[in-house]
């Protein structure tokens, strides 16, 4: 019998995109509560959720799975432009 099984680095990355649908889910729902008791209650998920994303981010980073690159200083300051003109 064949068994499929996951790699620790495709478990990560699968915990990883886990978080952000999560995070996302959880924004949603604390911006269209009516009642301020219950935002509060996603907001305080929603902040765990974040930190347990960067928790696996910072891991997956530490083993080189998860490589960013960095922006050119003329794309910052373009992308700086650009939402100073949106903004005025």
């Amino acid at each position: 019998m064949n068994q499929l099984t996951m790699t620790e680095k495709e478990m990560m990355e699968d915990s990883l995109q886990s978080q952000k649908h999560m995070a996302s889910t959880y924004n949603t729902y604390a911006s269209e509560c009516a009642s301020n008791q219950l935002r509060m209650a996603f907001l305080n998920i929603l902040s765990e959720e974040q930190e347990l994303g960067g928790q696996l981010f910072d891991e997956m980073s530490a083993r080189g799975w998860y490589q960013v690159q960095e922006a050119e200083q003329s794309d910052i300051l373009k992308a700086k432009q650009k939402f100073m003109d949106s903004v005025s």
